[in-house]
């Protein structure tokens, strides 16, 4: 079998568990390739890698170096999956978009038709939001410190069924933040935050002590990598390796 060298891009990318995730999606290198802003017009084109993850702060620096962007890329602005062709010409994707519909399904939040609110704006929102799109949810507020819907007028949205957390309040190292107060939206229904590390927020437990539903970003960030492989391989890969990856990363 040809070789299929693949990868993540990024600055500083500690400890990545992309590596353990496509080791368990399929049989081919893997490596983590940190790399300064001006090498990587070279990297992307002087390269002999088939598929590229790529995550924060190149998920736009990337676009002009590629030769085409998936629709769903081109609308977000944000490239997180990049596939040499056999021509040789790059293919810029994304597959968070895919990642976040398939977490909302596997835990069977029903966002159709419900006001969802999605804190932060940034690249990650945008995926979200688009997903939200798909699934029919709406309408769909974005908040942010400065725009017109932010967190010093949060109760005009008291009625909003679910919300998402996209920012990186609460991440490891800094646990005991949480980006909001779930008392000031006493018609949720279930509550989403990406983040996974920890695996329970701030944010997700108060949901839980108010007997919300409540999940992390992890299973996104599994489904979205079981998108990006079967785009590197240009075959499907079997949703039973992906569920037992998920499962296999929750026990950390």
């Amino acid at each position: 079998m040809e070789e299929i060298r693949c990868g993540l891009l990024g600055e500083k990318l500690g400890h990545s568990w992309s590596p353990e995730i496509h080791a368990g999606l399929a049989d081919y290198e893997y490596r983590l390739y940190e790399k300064r802003e001006e090498e990587i017009p070279e990297f992307l084109r002087g390269g002999s890698w088939r598929g590229m993850n790529v995550t924060i702060p190149y998920k736009k620096t990337v676009i002009p170096f590629l030769d085409e962007l998936t629709p769903v890329a081109a609308a977000l602005g944000s490239v997180n999956t990049i596939v040499r062709r056999a021509d040789g010409t790059l293919l810029g994707d994304n597959t968070d978009v895919y990642g976040f519909e398939e977490m909302i399904r596997y835990f069977g939040f029903p966002v159709s038709g419900q006001k969802t609110l999605v804190l932060g704006s940034g690249g990650a929102s945008a995926a979200v939001r688009e997903a939200l799109r798909r699934l029919g949810a709406g309408p769909v507020i974005t908040v942010s410190r400065s725009g017109e819907d932010n967190y010093e007028n949060l109760e005009r949205h008291a009625d909003a069924a679910f919300l998402v957390n996209t920012t990186p309040v609460g991440m490891y190292p800094k646990t005991d933040a949480s980006p909001v107060d779930l008392r000031r939206l006493p018609g949720l229904r279930g509550v989403i935050d990406i983040i996974y590390n920890p695996p329970e927020t701030r944010l997700m437990r108060q949901a839980r002590e108010m007997g919300l539903p409540a999940c992390n970003g992890l299973y996104m960030l599994v489904a979205q990598g079981w998108k990006a492989a079967e785009r590197f391989l240009g075959e499907p890969i079997p949703a039973e390796r992906a569920e037992k990856i998920y499962r296999e990363l929750s026990k950390k």
